[in-house]
């Protein structure tokens, strides 16, 4: 049986995780893991400046923590059936949550977007983006809202916007995309984006200007590109609409997933430079910070 784990902090934001990860579960009569990391309680500091843990305070920690997971897990028992497995985790946290997805096999990690600071860290919180960094396994990000979350609420996902950049590498998020899309019955738009391509140089106060005959050119490789790939997906029996846009790469993919109302953004996690790029891509990366609507991502091994 296939397992989404969903890292829960033991906040309300971190719950917001919890609807999009019960609907796969549903879809794909998959189980679901909750993990907590817990913190070592160290009120003080010793001489030499190391902390000082009090074991009995740490145990009543590990059990409140115990304690709320068994909650979350009534709480899907009310609406679901399905398996829930709880673990109790310890720090450093997106280590033991990366280890943790391994050891149990995960097939997606479902978690929110969020710091335990909760709105106060509205951009991508720190555990997520180190654990995108270096997970094996696909990370499913989610925007948390206000307020506790409706665990029986059906998100919508039935439109899946997958930007490219022509490398292989981009490509490797298509398989997790298209798992997640089968269980839902996704569409997919494949978007390629390509920048203006220039000529000339800002001199004596004239600007360059398009070349056309070589944007064109651009444009056409960049369509071939696309719909190669949208065929392939066709001879999957899937739904794939091809789309090539001129611009700032994350202003279009933004742009592309609002007009076309994209229910999800799939991106695989690296530059187009391949492994000259250690760290997250920026593209994905400002996609990931700004995007309304949750995003799949998936750094491939070479990229790791």
């Amino acid at each position: 049986m296939q397992t989404i784990l969903v890292p829960l902090d033991g906040s309300p934001f971190g719950e917001h995780a919890l609807p999009l990860a019960l609907a796969l579960a549903r879809r794909g009569e998959m189980q679901i893991a909750l993990a907590h990391v817990h913190h070592l309680f160290a009120p003080s500091l010793a001489p030499a400046g190391a902390p000082v843990v009090d074991p009995r305070v740490d145990a009543l920690f590990r059990e409140e923590e115990a304690t709320y997971l068994a909650d979350v897990s009534h709480r899907i028992g009310k609406i679901w059936n399905g398996p829930v497995m709880m673990t109790l985790l310890e720090t450093p946290v997106a280590e033991a949550l990366c280890q943790h997805a391994e050891l149990i096999g995960a097939s997606l990690v479902v978690m929110s977007s969020h710091g335990r600071g909760g709105l106060a860290r509205a951009w991508l919180g720190s555990v997520a983006d180190r654990m995108i960094r270096r997970s094996a396994v696909p990370i499913l990000l989610v925007h948390p809202a206000d307020g506790t979350p409706d665990l029986a609420r059906e998100p919508r996902l039935g439109h899946i916007l997958v930007p490219l950049d022509g490398s292989a590498l981009a490509e490797q998020i298509l398989p997790h995309a298209t798992w997640l899309g089968r269980l839902v019955g996704a569409r997919y738009t494949l978007l390629r984006v390509i920048e203006p391509v220039m000529r000339g140089f800002l001199v004596n106060g004239v600007e360059p200007v398009v070349d056309v005959e070589a944007q064109e050119v651009a444009w056409q490789q960049a369509s071939d590109y696309v719909e190669r790939i949208a065929a392939r997906l066709h001879a999957e029996g899937l739904a794939a609409a091809p789309e090539v846009r001129v611009g700032r790469p994350i202003d279009e993919i933004l742009a592309c997933a609002a007009e076309g109302q994209a229910d999800l953004i799939a991106m695989s996690t690296h530059g187009h430079g391949g492994l000259t790029r250690l760290f997250l891509g920026s593209v994905t990366d400002k996609v990931l910070r700004s995007a309304s609507v949750p995003v799949l991502a998936f750094r491939p091994p070479e990229a790791r």
